[in-house]
């Protein structure tokens, strides 16, 4: 043998033994690290944790990468023929390798396509994070780990397990991730419901999601998938004839709707139900002694959120803060600015918050010229009351932040007083715009009159009193605590029955009733105090006799569990909208039942229900029956000091809800008591929320219940008094001259009236098939138009109350 041959035979087998050295090497993750045989048996990728309403609607999801899991029996068979037609059509001939594409691909440095199977794909989506690079050395090695992956997957899978892995893992456009997902948002179907033309759609984007994406390149999507039909019409999936129709058919995006964190439905709620499930996920672990992790762990989440009554909720804030806000924005003080008089520092911190003003400051401008910059008019858009919640419009950056601050804020909670499941939950106008969520435990405002209701349950629950018993609505001496109310604007004098003070919501008898709780000057506060912790009121409570006027900041959540025992005959319940919680396979994590205190009697509650219809029927309450509402419905209306905050806390034998209202900086509030109260500000978003709730009969909300007197009351409690002694009340604790009507807000600003709007939540439908993740029916809701986001950011401020989520433990 020629030496020549011998060194060439040498250089084959040191070659081909430093091949077979390398395989080796990657094998046993030398070269980076390789997937266990566990890991092989059990592949993972980052899932989308997704929430569901109490009907199976898909709320929303938590993600990194937006990726859900389906079966392949779940996936159509055009989804599967398109996918081996176009990227690997000896799928079902190799084991993971194709020779004659690995040989043809080096022949051609790659330039007639490249070497990757399905199952290459597969392993590099699953186990590689989806490495890229150009350096042709590093590339080489991806490809060789890819390659013993793919033999290693073809040993543990079958082929539709393999296929099922790959569209479950793939890219799409708009950075979605697996089948389900990607049919979901382009088409709004499932993927065992998509056609020939979707299906090749879909497929065609895997090659080059942001270049085939048919929402922005249009031409080039449609390019991209007659490629595909071509290719599945040469394999023999579809006629030539089925083939020359499909492509003269345009791409049908008429369905597309991507759901995102603000796109999603009752987007306040999922904020903080996300900060309530990272909390859970560090306290529980998965069997390999991990935490759960929200966003790639494909959790479950299932709520007790009524989809309809969601609905109605959002377009009641809408409907009465559309003609509110431009009486608000009416005002001499607002239209003129002056309200902003003194309060300069709040526009300031407000200013150096926002992106504009931090962005120009990494870039080094002069704070003088941001400065200037912010009062140059500029094209931008800003939340309006309309049904895209936004406008286009030209105005300074800085008066951006003045309009955005100037804006009516609310919360607005409805939950079944007897099991604490919570049915709505609105945070605010636009979540877009404004992501300050107003009813979470730990955004907390003064109360006013709506803590009188409890105050007087206490009286009778401690003291013997009745809704008969004779109060003095007189101003009350607690001695070093001073005097109580502060002043004897709000006091009449007289000497009434305590339903009476109640439904006329009587200042000075409010004062009077705290002081017989105790014998010394703050004995009765001290007591009040503790029978609210005993309500489960989380809040600080200094106890001093003002309590009894409503001057503690409590949550709307906490006020819903301390108003729920009076429906509840007694029996507290905690707010609840967790059901249960599933890992990504079904495996049950967590289910939740009711927390249920009894913390005063049946007859207590019965004799407080009473006492709060009088409040709705002769007392601060009586504008409700101006809207189209019937039925048993006890309530109170409650307004602080300048008319900076009002409430409304109302319920029926069925449903508890609560209403605050007003602006985030306290300063900014109607200088009418008539129009700021809250039986003007907050009474109206319930009577729209419970109107439109009653004629939903899908909601089973029957009009005719009534509160059950208990058995062991054999007097009737006394009010027929009070139908005699019925006034108009304007306001907290004082008469006003005239009738509600003559407060008509539509005779201050002409042409301000209710608008129907449309709900900020945009609801998930699908013609198609509309099933919950165990099967059942989900009711499809009305869709409402697409929104856009707004340009300008919410604006922040350092003296504002701020929300602040659950710590992290």
């Amino acid at each position: 043998m020629k030496q020549s041959i011998k060194i060439l035979w040498r250089v084959f087998f040191i070659g081909l033994a430093a091949l077979i050295l390398l395989i080796l090497l990657a094998n046993w993750g030398a070269l980076g690290t390789m997937p266990s045989i566990s890991d092989l048996e059990n592949p993972t990728a980052s899932l989308a944790s997704q929430v569901y309403a109490e009907d199976g609607t898909l709320m929303g999801k938590y993600y990194l990468e937006d990726r859900v899991n389906v079966e392949y029996k779940d996936v159509s068979k055009h989804i599967v023929n398109a996918l081996v037609s176009t990227e690997d059509k000896r799928f079902y001939d190799h084991n993971g390798i194709d020779t004659y594409r690995l040989l043809s691909a080096i022949a051609t440095l790659g330039t007639r396509g490249g070497a990757s199977t399905i199952t290459m794909q597969t392993a590099k989506n699953l186990f590689t994070q989806n490495w890229g690079t150009k350096n042709i050395f590093l590339r080489s090695l991806q490809k060789l780990k890819e390659s013993i992956i793919a033999v290693k997957l073809e040993r543990n899978f079958t082929k539709d397990e393999i296929l099922t892995l790959y569209l479950n893992t793939v890219a799409f456009s708009d950075n979605v991730f697996g089948i389900r997902n990607a049919a979901k948002t382009f088409f709004q179907k499932e993927p065992d419901r998509v056609n020939i033309e979707e299906a090749a759609t879909l497929i065609g984007m895997v090659n080059a999601p942001s270049l085939y994406n048919p929402r922005i390149n249009p031409r080039k999507a449609l390019e991209r998938r007659n490629t595909v039909i071509d290719r599945m019409a040469s394999s023999g999936y579809i006629t030539p004839a089925q083939a020359d129709s499909i492509k003269k058919r345009p791409i049908d995006l008429s369905n597309y709707r991507k759901l995102d964190e603000t796109a999603g439905y009752a987007p306040y709620f999922r904020m903080v139900l996300g900060e309530e499930m990272k909390k859970w996920c560090k306290e529980h672990k998965k069997s390999n002694g991990d935490n759960y992790d929200l966003y790639r762990d494909g959790l479950k989440i299932y709520t007790t959120i009524n989809p309809r009554m969601q609905q109605y909720a959002e377009e009641a804030v809408a409907k009465h803060f559309s003609y509110m806000q431009k009486i608000l924005a009416a005002q001499d003080n607002i239209k003129n600015g002056s309200v902003w008089k003194g309060h300069e520092n709040v526009l300031e911190a407000a200013m150096k918050q926002t992106d504009r003003w931090k962005n120009a400051r990494k870039e080094g401008v002069d704070e003088a010229e941001i400065r200037k910059a912010f009062k140059v008019k500029t094209p931008m858009k800003i939340f309006a009351w309309n049904n895209n919640r936004s406008i286009d419009t030209v105005m300074t950056p800085y008066d951006s932040l003045r309009y955005c601050r100037q804006m009516l804020q609310a919360g607005f909670m409805a939950m079944d007083p007897l099991s604490g499941h919570v049915k709505a939950w609105v945070g605010g106008i636009d979540f877009k715009t404004f992501k300050y969520d107003h009813v979470n435990i730990n955004t907390k405002r003064q109360v006013g009159s709506t803590m009188k209701p409890l105050l007087y349950s206490l009286a009778i629950e401690d003291n013997g009193f009745t809704p008969n018993t004779m109060v003095q609505d007189e101003q009350q001496n607690f001695g070093q605590y001073g005097l109580v109310p502060a002043t004897t604007a709000s006091v009449s004098g007289q000497t009434m029955p305590m339903a009476q003070a109640l439904a006329q919501s009587r200042n000075g008898a409010s004062a009077y009733i705290i002081k017989q709780l105790g014998p010394k000057g703050n004995d009765g506060a001290a007591r009040f105090a503790k029978f609210l912790k005993e309500c489960n009121v989380q809040a600080h409570i200094d106890p001093y006799p003002s309590i009894a006027l409503g001057t503690p900041e409590i949550s709307l959540t906490e006020m819903m569990q301390a108003y729920s025992m009076f429906p509840g005959r007694g029996f507290n319940v905690k707010p609840m909208y967790i059901t249960r919680i599933e890992d990504k396979n079904g495996n049950l994590l967590q289910t939740n039942i009711s927390q249920r205190r009894e913390v005063i009697s049946d007859v207590t509650a019965y004799s407080i229900i009473t006492m709060m219809q009088g409040v709705m029927n002769f007392g601060t309450g009586q504008r409700i029956w101006r809207y189209d509402v019937e039925g048993e419905i006890a309530g109170k209306t409650g307004t602080t000091d300048d008319n900076s905050d009002a409430w409304f806390m109302g319920y029926t034998p069925q449903l508890i809800a609560g209403v605050w209202t007003g602006c985030d900086d306290r300063f900014i509030r109607f200088n009418s008591t008539a129009l700021g109260q809250g039986s003007s500000l907050a009474l109206p978003i319930w009577a729209y929320f419970y109107s439109k709730a009653c004629s939903d009969k899908s909601l089973g909300i029957d009009t005719k219940s009534t509160f059950v007197k208990p058995e062991v009351m054999t007097n009737d409690i006394v009010v027929d008094w009070m139908k005699n002694n019925a006034t108009d009340v304007t306001d907290e604790g004082q008469q006003g001259n005239g009738t509600s009507a003559d407060y008509g807000d539509e005779n201050i600003v002409p042409n301000a009236k209710p608008q129907d709007i449309a709900p900020e939540s945009q609801l998930p439908s699908d013609n198609d098939k509309n099933t919950s993740p165990n099967g059942t029916p989900a009711k499809p809701l009305p869709a409402k138009p697409a929104q856009t986001q707004p340009a300008i950011p919410p604006p922040a401020n350092n003296t504002k109350p701020k929300a602040v989520m659950p710590k992290k433990p």
